[in-house]
């Protein structure tokens, strides 16, 4: 496969930063130090960060931030859900770029991190040059419920293993509660279930492969993910809708894969039909890995043009 994707880098600075209620975030700083900043936002919400996420930015040109959110990958308590919800996150993020020093910065964000990116630009425009999406979730309960039951026909095997691991009709509320068991047996076997199920999501229409998060990641992620979907994201109905005229000073760009199972283009397109500032761009063989070349072409120039417009 073409890979499109910047060379491999490592952090040239990482650290841990406390924000409060017990939670400490794993950031780091790769590229430039004096380039044009970049903050990436991880999926999920629990999935944490991983190196090929550098990628999608040229080293040279930029100072890229990722951290890794409350409950996950390397940030403590690894699962913690006390004190974490998107306001939370929100002025996680706000943090975390006051201690960095940097005045405005351009915000990447899929899947969740698309959510997430549209919460914190929402809350505080004056700190966000651009915005560049991909795969829009909005948070809805009908965008939830698409996730766990909607699938079911195309993935008939995942789908009876997911469906009947727990026990009960509503399926999230179920894992919600397995996933949270005093027998740790049993909620790593929830957590296990669940995770899957969200693999075989991500993964429809690619070779099938084996879920690689186990153990004490397994059960951290799950648990993240449950509680905030559980809670709607920790968003009203239509919110995030509703604030798009907010981001009339933001220009974004939006890509957009027509084959999303996870993320489908709706959401994408009522986003821009509300955000006169933003371009959709709809790939028409892009699912919704990033990673794929014919979402990564798209991206990756999406982020160019951002930059060239920041130093403009």
């Amino acid at each position: 496969m073409e890979n499109l994707l910047f060379p491999s880098i490592e952090p040239y600075h990482h650290a841990n930063f406390a924000v409060g209620d017990g939670h400490a975030l794993y950031y780091e700083e790769c590229g430039n130090p004096n380039g044009t900043p970049i903050l990436f936002l991880h999926g999920g919400p629990g999935s944490g960060c991983n190196p090929r996420q550098r990628q999608f930015f040229d080293a040279q040109v930029s100072r890229i931030i990722l951290f890794d959110q409350r409950g996950c990958g390397r940030s403590t308590p690894l699962g913690g859900d006390a004190a974490n919800s998107t306001r939370h996150l929100v002025e996680d993020i706000e943090a975390l770029r006051r201690e960095l020093g940097i005045e405005r910065w351009l915000v990447f964000g899929g899947s969740w991190g698309s959510t997430l990116a549209l919460s914190y630009a929402n809350a505080y425009a004056g700190a966000v040059a651009g915005l560049v999406l991909r795969g829009i979730f909005l948070g809805s309960r009908a965008e939830i419920e698409a996730y766990i039951y909607g699938l079911r026909k195309p993935l008939p095997q995942a789908w009876a293993s997911f469906a009947g691991a727990v026990a009960g009709d509503d399926l999230l509320a179920a894992y919600h509660r397995a996933i949270r068991s005093n027998d740790q047996s049993a909620a790593l076997r929830a957590a296990k279930s669940w995770n899957d199920w969200d693999h075989a999501v991500n993964s429809l229409g690619a070779a099938p492969s084996p879920n690689p998060i186990g153990g004490a990641a397994a059960l951290a992620r799950a648990r993240v993910q449950t509680h905030y979907l559980v809670h709607d994201c920790f968003l009203g109905p239509g919110e995030l809708l509703a604030a798009a005229p907010s981001l009339a000073s933001i220009p974004g760009h939006i890509v957009q894969g027509r084959q999303d199972r996870v993320c489908p283009p709706a959401a994408a397109i009522a986003l821009a039909e509300a955000w006169p500032q933003c371009r959709l761009e709809i790939v028409e063989e892009g699912g919704h890995s990033p990673f794929t070349p014919a979402m990564c072409k798209p991206l990756i120039a999406a982020v160019v043009a951002m930059q060239q417009r920041m130093v403009a």
